[in-house]
Order: C-alpha cells, then sequence, then structure tokens
C-alpha cells in the first residue's frame, strides 16, 4: 500500500488507487451510499437481479463453486444464492473485517460451506483448497468494473474467463452512459456521504502506512468526463500544505487535484464486444426500462 501510494502521490497528477478506499469505515460509508436516493446503481441492479434471477440462476446452474468479487456486505449475492445452490461461496474482497462478518452471516444464513479470500481482487489471488475441483462461476456486481481503465479492465476479464475456465459462467453488472445529470447527482448526493467516502481514504493511509493527511484540508468533486465516459472523482487541496507519507513529504499547492477514482460506462453494445474478446459469449443480458444499468450473464469459451 505504501508503495501504491508514493507512486501515485508522485505522479504529475497526483493519484491513489480506489481500492484503498475501502477499510472498514469506507465499506460502511459505501453501504450508506448505497441507499442514497440519488443513488440509482445499487437499487437498479438489485431490481433486475430480483426480476431475473430465475433465468440467472439457470444460467449460473448449481452445484458450483461461487466465487464473488468484491463482495462488501454480501446483500447482493443472496438474490442468487435464494435461487440456486453452489456447492461453495468463496467471498473476495480487501476489507478483511467487513468480510469475516459478512461470511460468517451468509454461512448462518444459508447452512453453506463459505471461505472468505482477504485479496486484491485486481491481481491474480489463490483459491481456497477445498474448492479447487469444483465447477467455477463468478459473480461480480455494482459495476466496479467501471473502476478499471479500458486495458485493465480487458485483462480483469481475461483473468476471471481463466478463472472460471471453459464453460464456467459470469455474472456482472455495468452501468451505462446515460444523461450526465443523472450521473452528477448520483456522485455528489446532497448529504455529502460521498464526500465522506472519498475523504476517508486520507485517513486509511493515516493509519495504514504513517502519514499526516488532514482529510478537511480537501475537498470533494465529482465530474463526468463524456468524451472519455467515465466519472472523476477527486479531492482537491483548499490550502497550500505539505504532507508526510511514509516518511517522504508530500507538496500540494492550494486547488491542487487529486485524483481517487474513474467510474467508466458503457453502453450494452460496447460491452458485449468487450466481453467477447475476452473469451465469453453473452447469454443473456438484462436492463431497467431506463436502461441505466445492465447485467449480463456469460459464459466462457
Amino acid at each position: 500500500m505504501a508503495r501504491d501510494v508514493l507512486r501515485g502521490l508522485c505522479l504529475p497528477a497526483k493519484a491513489i488507487p480506489p481500492k484503498y478506499f475501502y477499510d472498514e469505515r469506507g465499506s460502511l460509508l459505501f453501504e450508506r451510499i448505497t441507499a442514497l436516493p440519488e443513488y440509482y446503481l445499487t437499487r437498479t441492479e438489485v431490481g433486475i437481479l430480483r426480476a431475473n434471477r430465475t433465468a440467472l440462476a439457470e444460467a449460473v446452474g448449481d452445484g458450483g463453486c461461487l466465487i464473488e468479487y468484491g463482495s462488501g456486505a454480501s446483500v447482493k449475492v443472496r438474490l442468487l444464492l435464494d435461487a440456486c445452490r453452489p456447492a461453495a461461496y468463496v467471498p473476495v474482497d480487501i476489507s478483511r473485517e467487513h468480510l469475516m462478518q459478512a461470511a460468517r452471516t451468509i454461512h448462518d444464513d444459508y447452512e453453506l460451506p463459505v471461505y472468505p479470500t482477504c485479496a486484491d481482487y485486481s491481481a491474480p489471488f489463490t483459491l481456497p483448497e477445498p474448492v479447487q475441483e469444483l465447477r467455477r462461476v463468478a459473480f461480480f456486481p455494482g459495476s466496479s468494473i467501471g473502476n478499471f481503465d479500458p486495458a485493465e479492465a480487458d485483462a480483469f476479464l481475461r483473468g476471471v474467463a481463466e478463472v472460471v475456465g471453459s464453460g464456467g459462467a459470469f455474472a456482472i453488472g455495468v452501468d451505462t452512459k446515460k444523461d450526465p445529470a443523472v450521473l452528477h447527482r448520483a456522485y455528489n448526493d446532497s448529504a455529502g456521504v460521498t464526500a465522506d467516502f472519498n475523504r476517508n481514504v486520507l485517513s486509511h493511509i493515516n493509519a495504514t502506512v504513517g502519514a499526516d493527511f488532514d482529510p478537511t484540508a480537501f475537498t470533494h468533486e465529482a465530474i463526468y468526463n463524456e468524451a472519455a465516459g467515465r466519472i472523476e472523482m477527486y479531492l482537491i487541496a483548499t490550502r497550500a500544505h505539505t504532507v508526510t507519507v511514509a516518511g517522504t513529504p508530500i507538496p500540494f499547492t492550494k486547488g491542487e487535484r487529486l485524483h481517487t477514482e474513474n467510474s467508466y460506462k458503457y453502453d450494452p453494445d460496447e460491452f458485449v464486444a468487450k466481453a467477447e474478446r475476452a473469451g465469453f459469449d453473452c447469454v443473456h443480458l438484462w436492463q431497467d426500462p431506463e436502461g441505466h444499468f445492465m447485467v449480463l450473464a456469460l459464459r466462457a469459451r
């Protein structure tokens, strides 16, 4: 983490990898974001999953190992678990305490073997030994694929295809391109929860690698870059000051931007073509009536 953070802070345009949003407090703040009225993504995706869970469960099948990337509170996976019966569930998340708590709850509620795996899913990780021989199904809700730059997303999709293997299934939620005003409201909520979530990454760095960021010295900004098809999220320094991170001084000028996240949006045809290039066939594609979000059932060739 120290290497990643210092590498990003020493760039001409300072940046922090978005995976470091998710300490325990960051995970809880994100759960609050998902319930905000402006944040359409979660409720829209849940509506699609609920309306199509039987067909999705048929595409996923029973008896395999269900691997959830970025499992968080393991809320959406319940819609799958209510409709199909895997032999085991492997939630993968970078926030250990949040992961363990959610894993215990799923285990108790479904009497299902659960193997929580604390890992950075953007890099290769090893599946637990007891599930190595099971047929594999991957689940990646929430449009977190949008946090990857396009080339990184391609590499991630290829990696999932390798993990599930020939004939393996992959269910993924993807946010779509839409009216910029809708996107702006979703990432700049009136209650300021997204701003708190954004600034919390600085507190996480302070606690984990030894730094002296003052989160109150930064304001939140999220803008839609229509040409690139992405939301860009920043922390903006409100005054000139120097921060020390793992013993390294990092100067900030007043008004300087610290880039914390991209969130790419995709048209349906655009994402299907992307998945096909990575080695998947599209079995189903479901959308809400407004076309704000899509869920795809993919199968690895």
